[in-house]
């Protein structure tokens, strides 16, 4: 019975104090044993008994295992959970004082995560720098992103290659739930000390690759390829997968350059695409079940950024 998993899995501090760390950031196994004192394969023990009762979910990011909550359905047996430990630690001087413990050490930890997310921007700050001086200022893009969403809401926003997590941050809160996705564990732990301010209900930070999205079909509301669709080899076949996973009348908006001739851009930046027209990108939508409406276009620079969105059509229609 779930519900027995569940109370005999909350009977013991340790894996309490598991379950308040992890609802306020996801971490990962190795960062739960630093801030425990103790042992990875004890702290491991604890976390397999968290996962079997369903109150949490282990996910892989390269040789990284992280931790997150399972939350359930507002109003559900896992929220009253929730609450339940909340007024526990509210109740109990000794919990309170082990979280509070906890909760010290986790601001070392994002502190950490900040400062190495400051290393990596200064290591590479050059050379992103000589690709923005080519377009629109970054502001100007996420600003006309924005309006070209207009005011419909977002539902469960989808953000594909979120990189260092900037957009999946402008729209957190407009969207129900943001799903962070990236193939470069690199990139979200980049990701991870931007948006960890958020917490795990809002966002959720998965790995994966844009041609097999780890998702159910029909499950998101909003899609963005904000400037990752150039790096694709098949372009169609993202498209498609994005599509598999929208839900019929839901959105999907590309972000990117239009078509322009700087081949040296496949050599220093992997650039696969050097753009797209706009001919191509409504064929690539249509084929993959969208309706394209018009596209926007940012003319600031050297290279055009061009915002393209479409509709999601029932799976056994195509845009004409």
């Amino acid at each position: 019975m779930q519900a027995e998993l569940i109370l005999r899995a909350l009977a013991d501090t340790t894996r309490l104090r598991i379950m308040r760390m992890i609802g306020a950031m996801e971490l990962a196994v190795g960062e739960i044993a630093q801030v425990m004192g103790q042992s990875q394969p004890r702290v491991s023990r604890h976390v397999a008994i968290l996962c079997d009762a369903g109150l949490a979910e282990r996910r892989r990011e390269g040789s990284w295992i992280f931790l997150r909550t399972v939350t359930g359905p507002p109003g559900g047996f896992l929220s009253a959970v929730r609450r339940a430990l909340e007024l526990a630690e509210a109740d109990d001087e000794h919990l309170r004082s082990l979280c509070e413990g906890d909760r010290q050490k986790l601001a070392a930890i994002r502190t950490a995560r900040e400062a190495q997310a400051q290393d990596y921007f200064a290591a590479h700050a050059e050379s992103w720098d000589e690709l923005r001086r080519l377009h629109s200022a970054d502001a100007l893009v996420e600003e006309a992103l924005v309006a070209a969403l207009g005011d419909e809401p977002l539902g469960q926003l989808l953000d594909v290659g979120t990189g260092t997590g900037r957009i999946a941050e402008i729209f957190a809160t407009r969207a129900a739930r943001v799903v962070a996705l990236d193939k470069s564990p690199a990139m979200l732990r980049l990701a991870r000390a931007r948006l960890q301010h958020l917490g795990g209900e809002r966002v959720e930070m998965i790995q994966g690759d844009f041609t097999s999205l780890p998702l159910p079909a029909a499950s998101m509301d909003t899609v963005l390829f904000h400037q990752v669709l150039h790096f694709a080899q098949n372009p169609a076949e993202a498209l498609r997968e994005a599509a598999r996973v929208t839900r019929p009348g839901g959105r999907v908006a590309i972000v990117d350059f239009s078509a322009h001739r700087r081949e040296e851009l496949r050599e220093r930046f992997a650039h696969v695409r050097l753009g797209f027209t706009d001919v191509q990108m409504e064929s690539l939508l249509r084929e993959a079940g969208y309706k394209p409406a018009s596209s926007v276009a940012l003319e600031g620079g050297e290279l055009v950024v061009k915002i393209w969105i479409a509709e999601r059509l029932p799976a056994a229609r195509k845009a004409a």
